[in-house]
């Protein structure tokens, strides 16, 4: 971003657009914003490069295994967690009956860990697939607001184009403003391993096939509520000059009395 920011040497603007893509910085404003340029300019200095601005580089973590968790029997709904822990207790004592008050016990501290750990990664699972969600939805309406006011520029129906152009910039607005309240209470609920018990029942829940969590919360956006401020800037701002050039074009659109 920082070579972005000093970029010079026609053509180089586009190989930099992607470099910082491709590593990790897929906020189109970001992009624009380091590079001097719009939205759209990014849009095609991508494509330029053959990439696909709708879908984001190798490297992020997209959580899409959304399975019900059943590890021992623990699904991580807080509201069973009880009952689900005495039932795993009453199995493990059928299929040891000569086990000692001390293995009982250690047996009984594993599953609280298992019980425990299951419920946080259920937790914290379901809030980074939200923001996940959030994220892409917000990008992909703001990537819709530069559509609809390129196909203005062509459009035999142009008041109806301008009125999907203005229901898009409306709909980007909301999606803004879901994501930060969804990206905040992902920041919210920290995950962590804090002893070998929590690091085992976290390898369980990944060799049952679920997803790990490391990346994806590593990809969060530390300060949501600025950047969903500066998102929210850039689209009003663009949208009060493009207002006024539509405002215009309408004046010569009408007939003269």
């Amino acid at each position: 971003m920082a070579a972005l920011r000093d970029w010079s040497r026609p053509g180089r603007r586009g190989d930099l657009v992607a470099a910082a893509w491709q590593a990790g910085e897929t906020n189109v404003s970001a992009l624009a914003e380091a590079g001097r340029i719009t939205r759209p300019t990014v849009y095609a200095d991508l494509r330029s490069r053959g990439i696909d601005p709708d879908h984001r580089p190798k490297g992020t973590s997209v959580i899409t295994n959304l399975s019900p968790l059943d590890i021992e029997g623990f699904t991580g709904v807080g509201e069973l967690l009880d009952a689900q822990f005495d039932a795993a207790l009453r199995r493990w004592a059928a299929e040891h009956p000569t086990a000692t008050q001390e293995q009982g016990k250690a047996e009984g501290m594993r599953l609280v860990g298992v019980m425990d750990m299951t419920y946080r990664y259920a937790d914290v699972r379901d809030l980074l697939a939200h923001e996940q969600v959030a994220r892409a939805e917000r990008d992909r309406l703001l990537h819709q607001v530069e559509l609809r006011w390129e196909a203005l520029s062509t459009a035999a129906a142009w008041l109806a184009a301008h009125h999907a152009y203005t229901v898009a910039v409306d709909e980007a607005r909301i999606a803004i403003d879901m994501w930060r309240e969804r990206a905040e209470a992902a920041l919210k609920r920290p995950f962590f391993c804090s002893s070998p018990r929590d690091e085992a029942a976290y390898r369980q829940i990944q060799e049952a096939g679920h997803p790990a969590l490391e990346q994806a919360l590593a990809d969060l956006d530390r300060t949501p509520a600025q950047t969903a401020e500066q998102l929210l800037a850039n689209l009003d701002q663009a949208h009060e000059r493009r207002q006024k050039v539509a405002a215009a074009t309408l004046r010569h659109a009408q007939p003269t009395q």
